[in-house]
C-alpha cells in the first residue's frame, strides 16, 4: 500500500507523475488503505488502535516531546549533515526538488504526503502495529520488545533503500529516535509528531534552500 501509488504515478506519469496534487492523492491512499488493513487485522486479534498506542493520553507532553525531537533532527540535518554531504547535489535533495512544482498547492500536497503518509501512516504501522503485535508473540515481553523494536528499525530503514553510509545515517538516526519515543512512552503521539514535524520541516527547508 505504501509502494503501489508511487509505482502507479511514477510509471503512468498521470497528471505529471509524482508531483503536485498527486502527492496528496498518494497520502490519502496510503492512509485509508493501511488504516483499513490495520483495523481488520487488529479486529481479528481482538484488539483496537488504542492497543497499539493510539491514545490521546498526555498528548500535550507527548506533542512537545515529538516537536523537540523532530525539529532537533531537522536542525542537525539541514544545518550540518546535508550542507556537508553535497547539499543540492545529494540524490535525496534532488529528488525532493524534482517533486516540487513551484505552486502553493503542490507544496501543500508534498507536506501532506510527509505528514499523512509518513508521520501518521508509517508510524501507525511501523511503530504501533509492528512493535506491539510482534512483541506480544513472545512469552517474555522484554525480549519481545527488544526484538520487535530492532526489527522495526531495520525494516523501516531498508524500506527507504539507503545505498551508502550517509543515507544509512540519515534514516537510522530518526528511525531509532521514533522507535525510542514509542517504546519509552508506550504511545504513538510523540513519534507521529516527531516524524510529521521533521518531514514537513524538511520539505519547507528544501524548498527554501534548494528549489530554483
Amino acid at each position: 500500500m505504501f509502494i503501489l501509488p508511487n509505482l502507479f504515478f511514477g510509471i503512468t506519469k498521470l497528471n505529471g507523475g509524482l508531483v503536485g496534487v498527486n502527492l496528496f492523492v498518494i497520502a490519502l491512499f496510503q492512509f485509508v488503505t493501511v488504516c483499513a488493513l490495520l483495523y481488520v487485522s487488529l479486529g481479528r486479534l481482538g484488539r483496537d488502535f488504542r492497543s497499539i498506542g493510539l491514545t490521546p493520553n498526555d498528548w500535550k507532553r507527548d506533542g512537545l516531546l515529538g516537536l523537540l525531537v523532530g525539529l532537533s533532527w531537522a536542525a542537525v540535518q539541514f544545518g550540518w549533515i546535508i550542507p556537508s554531504t553535497g547539499g543540492a547535489e545529494r540524490a535525496d535533495v534532488a529528488q525532493m526538488v524534482t517533486m516540487m512544482d513551484g505552486t502553493v498547492l503542490g507544496l501543500a500536497a508534498f507536506i501532506a504526503l510527509g505528514v499523512i503518509g509518513g508521520g501518521i501512516t508509517e508510524e501507525l504501522y511501523n511503530r504501533g502495529y509492528f512493535i506491539s503485535v510482534l512483541r506480544d508473540t513472545f512469552e517474555n515481553p522484554r525480549i519481545g520488545l527488544w526484538v520487535a523494536g530492532i526489527l522495526s528499525i531495520l525494516f523501516f530503514a531498508l524500506g527507504h533503500l539507503p545505498t551508502n553510509t550517509v543515507e544509512w545515517i540519515d534514516i537510522l538516526v530518526p528511525t531509532i529516535a521514533y522507535t525510542a519515543l514509542f517504546v519509552y512512552t508506550g504511545r504513538l503521539t510523540p513519534s507521529i509528531v516527531a516524524h510529521g514535524c521533521y518531514n514537513a520541516t524538511a520539505i519547507l527547508l528544501t524548498y527554501w534552500l534548494y528549489y530554483g
